[in-house]
Parts: structure tokens; sequence; C-alpha cells
């Protein structure tokens, strides 16, 4: 989370309103990036999973896939989301800070 500050601050060279934007900007893409890699594991995952319990679970499960899908991408979200809130509330400056 710090190195999202220090990318920022070398981007915006001094500026306050660019470092702030460019720390939502870049937490804001790295949360995508997680959110799309670990998206596409659990989806892979919940694939893998219907495929061997197909055999062993009654016909009315296969209808419920969607639900735990949904599920499964909600929490996610709600992940994400928290730690790209923490990384933004972390690194955003509202003084300059003297040195």
């Amino acid at each position: 989370m710090e190195r999202i500050g220090i990318a920022a601050s070398k981007m915006a060279q001094g500026n306050l309103v660019l470092y702030n934007l460019f720390v939502v900007l870049i937490s804001i893409l790295f949360s995508l990036f997680l959110f799309v890699i670990a998206g596409s594991s659990m989806v892979l995952a919940l694939l893998i999973l219907a495929y061997v319990v197909n055999g062993v679970m009654p016909l009315e499960f296969e209808k419920n896939w969607s639900g735990i899908f949904r599920l499964c991408m909600i929490t996610l979200t709600i992940v994400v989301s928290l730690f790209n809130l923490a990384a933004i509330l972390k690194n955003i400056r509202l003084k300059r800070s003297i040195k």
C-alpha cells in the first residue's frame, strides 16, 4: 500500500491535487486487476467443482450454481473494495508535508 504513495509522488512531482488523483487512479486500477485475476480463478474453481460434483449431487443443485457464483463474486467485490478504500485512505494527503 505504501508503494502506491511512492509511485504517485514521483508522478505528481509535488502537485498535491495530482498526487491525490494518482493515488486514487493507481489503487482503482490495481483493484480491478486483482478482481479480474481472483474472479477468473474463482470461476475456474467453481467450474471444476461443478464438474466433479455433477455425478454425486441431484439435478436441482445445478440450478443453484448461479446463486453460489453470485455470492462468491459479491464477497470478492466487498473484500477488494475494502482493501482499495484502506489503500486510498492510507495514502491520501490533505496538507503538504514539510520536509
